[in-house]
């Protein structure tokens, strides 16, 4: 059992017992009981998000081992419906989503609602939000999604992520959106043409060098900025890790579940104004992505809308999302979007199709991966989006800690009579991150978005953010969705082996 599982199954034997704990606020002890999943809390901050006029999205997901086309290649994966990328998901916000998961898979599996400020009930941890869904089993998932923007779904059960088992979960604002809308969801693919995710694990965890990209077994500085906040950050909360800024060196990475030699293409009309809903659902790497003559307009991150600033380019890291406008060039043509493996060998791949034109070389470079880089402090909220002002009710300070050489990554967390960073519904809370590492980690919190802090100004909304090498992210939520809520590295395998801990709402 991994140590990641075992710390799970501690932190749901105290969760599930619903004992009192004394737990140490302010300056007096108090009697302390944890919001369990399915306390009453739980159940008024979901009605609370009920609109007039909303409807229900019911869909059945069935996850099961599979043979899938990635392009060019046939593998044998798994999958939800037999695809890569699974079938996207789209409703509006206010809406409720009903999702029957069927598990045909040989272990047992849960779905998480990436990014969703959903009921804890149904955030999919196995062991402390549920019991995972045994093989042969269903289960459910019924909640309203009140916000719009661009989130996604994937297993939080093992390695899976580092299969085909995700797809897009499209929310929309209710009045009608005018833009061409294309999710485009880009990942690392190993399942089927190289080692399976559980054997990649067995690797790293066994201290093979060859599993990492830059063929090393610890993190190099590579020149990276050692700012204490991110204002040095040339990379932004995409990016900022030296050169080693994975563990695995992928056989393939792709668009849309397609290789960069036979990529995906979408039709678009010369002027039109094309949305892009970029997400990175890769389990170890972080791509840069750009549009061949055409510059990019970011609109939103993580779900939520940002003043608009035009770059040339961005790096997302696992589990980042960013919401992109271009506009077609009225020559129309033939426009590559590639995402390159950051610090790694390959490319992923899509095509817009506005015309004729030769299909682009699979190892194709626009000009524009070189030019603007979004930064971390070009993003600022929007003003309806923006965090109520206050002052943090209570300040956590939490590490990431670990190494390549001995591949022990976790997470270092206050705790208060046993439990880890205990909260109290209606605080404001902020989390000073801390990275000891040579590597730069995707922290991502479940249930919430918090604000970033970037300077003077607001920073971004955002539920997931990379906390760059020796660096520091500052970041504020209100507690506002009671519950037993994860905070963990969204690579797959740092989090597997420990990088991960939790918020803890409290009565």
């Amino acid at each position: 059992m991994s140590k990641r599982s075992l710390s799970l199954l501690a932190a749901v034997a105290v969760t599930l017992a619903g004992s009192a704990a004394w737990l140490t606020f302010g300056r007096s002890a108090e009697a302390l009981t944890l919001v369990q999943p399915t306390d009453a809390a739980v159940a008024a901050a979901e009605a609370a998000r009920q609109v007039s006029g909303s409807a229900v999205t019911s869909v059945t997901l069935t996850a099961a081992p599979t043979t899938v086309r990635l392009g060019n290649r046939t593998v044998q994966t798994w999958a939800f419906d037999g695809t890569v990328p699974g079938p996207e998901i789209r409703l509006a916000a206010g809406d409720t989503l009903k999702a029957t998961v069927v598990n045909k898979l040989p272990q047992p599996l849960s779905m998480h609602w990436h990014g969703i400020a959903l009921r804890n009930d149904m955030d999919g941890v196995p062991d402390v939000t549920q019991k995972a869904i045994a093989p042969g089993a269903t289960f459910t998932y019924t909640f309203i999604v009140p916000d719009a923007g661009t989130f996604w779904y994937h297993p939080h059960t093992g390695v899976q992520l580092d299969r085909g088992l995700y797809g897009a979960l499209v929310v929309t604002e209710r009045t009608t959106e005018t833009v061409r809308d294309i999710p485009v969801l880009l990942d690392d693919w190993t399942d089927g043409l190289g080692e399976t995710p559980d054997q990649v694990l067995a690797r790293l965890r066994a201290g093979s060098a060859s599993s990492s990209p830059s063929g090393h077994g610890m993190g190099d500085m590579g020149g990276t900025d050692m700012s204490s906040g991110p204002a040095g950050q040339d990379m932004g909360s995409n990016g900022a890790g030296g050169t080693d800024t994975g563990d695995v060196a992928y056989p393939a990475y792709i668009a849309n579940g397609r290789t960069p030699d036979a990529p995906a293409e979408y039709d678009v009309q010369p002027g039109q104004r094309v949305r892009l809903r970029l997400v990175n659902a890769g389990a170890d790497t972080t791509f840069r992505v750009a549009v061949g003559g055409s510059r990019l307009t970011v609109v939103a991150t993580d779900g939520f809308p940002v003043q608009p600033v035009t770059v040339d380019t961005l790096k997302i890291a696992m589990g980042e999302r960013y919401d992109v406008e271009l506009t077609v060039p009225r020559t129309g043509g033939v426009l590559p979007l590639v995402a390159v493996a950051d610090g790694k060998t390959g490319q992923a791949l899509a095509v817009l199709r506005a015309g004729r034109g030769e299909m682009p070389m699979a190892d194709v470079q626009p000009t524009e991966l070189t030019g603007r880089l979004l930064k971390l402090t070009d993003l600022h909220t929007t003003t309806a989006d923006d965090l109520p002002a206050g002052s943090p009710d209570r300040t956590y300070r939490v590490r990431l800690t670990g190494s390549m050489s001995g591949y022990d990554w976790g997470i270092s967390a206050p705790t208060s009579g046993g439990v880890t960073m205990p909260v109290r519904e209606g605080e404001r809370i902020r989390l000073m991150i801390t990275n000891m590492t040579m590597m730069a980690h995707p922290i991502h919190l479940h249930g919430h978005t918090f604000q970033v802090s970037t300077g003077s100004t607001p920073g971004p909304r955002k539920d997931t953010v990379l906390v760059p090498v020796m660096g520091s992210i500052t970041l504020d939520f209100v507690a506002n969705n009671p519950g037993q809520w994860m905070l963990h590295c969204h690579n797959i395998y740092h989090a597997e082996v420990g990088m991960m801990t939790k918020v803890s709402y409290v009565r």
